[in-house]
């Protein structure tokens, strides 16, 4: 799976880790649904960190992104505006 984190890049996660993924995106669309703006912060910097620990693909190749995440300096308006019932990475 690759992901996109917008403004940073993208990365490529292994296909075993999708369901570790899901579970880190389903906690971020709690936070947001709540309107938790500290469980928000937490739950989105553990996404990106997830997101971020698989190989960062170089920026001179490019891939279709199966999920493109919001930068890092998203708030939880902006968030709320992006997230469906599914969170952010559909699945």
């Amino acid at each position: 799976m690759i992901i996109r984190i917008m403004g940073e890049g993208q990365w490529q996660l292994a296909d075993e880790k999708v369901d570790q993924l899901n579970a880190v995106d389903g906690e971020l669309e709690k936070a947001v649904s709540a309107g938790d703006e500290e469980g928000f912060r937490t739950a989105f910097a553990a996404l990106l960190d997830f997101v971020r620990s698989g190989e960062k693909v170089p920026d001179e190749v490019l891939h279709d992104s199966d999920a493109i995440l919001p930068p890092s300096d998203s708030s939880l308006s902006e968030m709320r505006e992006l997230i469906s019932g599914d969170g952010l990475i559909a699945g």
